[in-house]
């Protein structure tokens, strides 16, 4: 970490700097370039953190974060530069900015992209399944010629009866220096699932998710949608013509969806699909299946770019949705689910969203077979609740809403 940082700081921040003040600075310009000194450190450095606080989640290939985490980091900075009226030089933001993003590719590509986790799992309990994950090189300690090599980590069953002799290598292991995990931690920080046969702490050791983010994320909801509505209003009554010319019906699809804590309201969507199109009852008309000959043309183009989803911003100013959150479901689906899964409605703890960890990692689903994963990534988001997960969850929808991929 302090070899990254440190070289790109000389490289990114210190190189400009030199160049300027050697060839170009002159004494109307020190204010300028002291300036743009101190705000391309504080750039990277954020930026840096940002980038390394979003990428420890599972799945996460840092090369997808580098990019959006140091252009927010720059674009914060030369907003504040600009609205507090400072002088600085958009040349060197620029070299800075793009010496910057060579840097950390050139060290993913180059150093972190050919790691891989060296992992002791201990024989004892319920263990043998993180075998059948994948990208990491595990090893059984059973055969005890391995027990004194390094790794990066030791798994154990912490909750099974285990030897003392493996208690004892526990702690030394951990003295040493070594993260010795719960099996249980373990599946989760490499899979971005939470089991569900039994409900699950957070960090704080509570069913209930960080309360004061939580306000902070209503607050910012709030000012968003309503800022937000306004300027995409010309936009979504252009996508309202479109939907009109297309096929006959209204423009706009109600659905009552399961909400927050619990509490079914009226989720608003562009209609894709045809007005009165035949089910055989309330759960098969609330499922949208591969290949649906329900969707119309212009349907399957705002279902692939989540377009769709944009009148859920009037959900949001009303307080019934999220930005980020588990996606609701069609109240009946949701009656279904409960009656055939363990501890589903506890999903509706955080308020729904537009868009969610389950969506990113896994996209739409309906049978009760892929709704247990879905669940999972659920309480993962759940019990993770935090500010650097929900920037990496906005990070990966731009990346799906480009891509088109999990849509119906």
């Amino acid at each position: 970490m302090r070899f990254q940082l440190g070289i790109g700081l000389l490289l990114a921040v210190l190189l400009p700097w030199a160049v300027r003040f050697r060839y170009e600075v002159r004494s109307a310009d020190i204010d300028s370039l002291q300036n743009s000194l101190v705000g391309t450190i504080v750039a990277l450095v954020a930026g840096y953190y940002g980038f390394r606080r979003v990428s420890h989640y599972p799945g996460v290939r840092a090369s997808y974060n580098i990019l959006p985490s140091f252009a927010a980091a720059y674009a914060i900075i030369l907003t504040v530069f600009f609205f507090l009226r400072l002088d600085y030089s958009r040349l060197h933001f620029l070299a800075s900015f793009l010496l910057c993003i060579g840097w950390y590719y050139v060290v993913y590509f180059k150093l972190q992209r050919q790691q891989r986790l060296r992992i002791g799992i201990v024989p004892a309990g319920q263990v043998e399944h993180l075998l059948a994950l994948p990208d990491v090189a595990w090893v059984d300690l059973s055969d005890k010629a391995d027990i004194d090599e390094r790794y990066d980590a030791i798994v154990a069953d912490l909750r099974a009866d285990i030897p003392d002799e493996w208690e004892r290598f526990l702690a030394d292991r951990a003295l040493d220096g070594t993260l010795v995990m719960h099996v249980k931690q373990m599946e989760e920080s490499l899979t971005g699932r939470v089991a569900i046969d039994h409900l699950s702490e957070n960090n704080l050791g509570s069913l209930i998710p960080g309360i004061v983010y939580a306000k902070v994320k209503r607050a910012w909801d709030l000012g968003l949608a309503i800022v937000a509505l306004p300027l995409l209003l010309p936009f979504l009554l252009l996508v309202a013509l479109a939907i009109r010319w297309d096929s006959p019906g209204p423009v706009l699809f109600r659905q009552q969806r399961m909400g927050y804590r619990g509490h079914p309201f009226n989720m608003y969507k562009f209609r894709t699909m045809r007005h009165g199109s035949d089910a055989v009852d309330a759960r098969q008309a609330a499922m949208t299946r591969d290949g649906d000959d329900r969707v119309t043309r212009v349907g399957r183009f705002l279902r692939r770019s989540r377009i769709d989803e944009l009148p859920q911003i009037v959900n949001i100013i009303r307080g019934d949705m999220s930005w980020i959150g588990p996606r609701p479901e069609a109240v009946p689906l949701s009656h279904w689910y409960e009656a055939e899964l363990p501890f589903y409605r506890y999903r509706h703890i955080v308020r729904p969203g537009i868009t969610g960890w389950a969506q990113v990692r896994q996209g739409h689903v309906a049978e009760v077979s892929d709704v247990l994963w879905k669940l999972q990534y659920d309480f993962y988001y759940i019990k993770n609740f935090s500010f650097w997960l929900d920037v990496l969850i906005i990070a990966g929808t731009v990346k799906t809403v480009m891509t088109g991929s999990g849509a119906r």
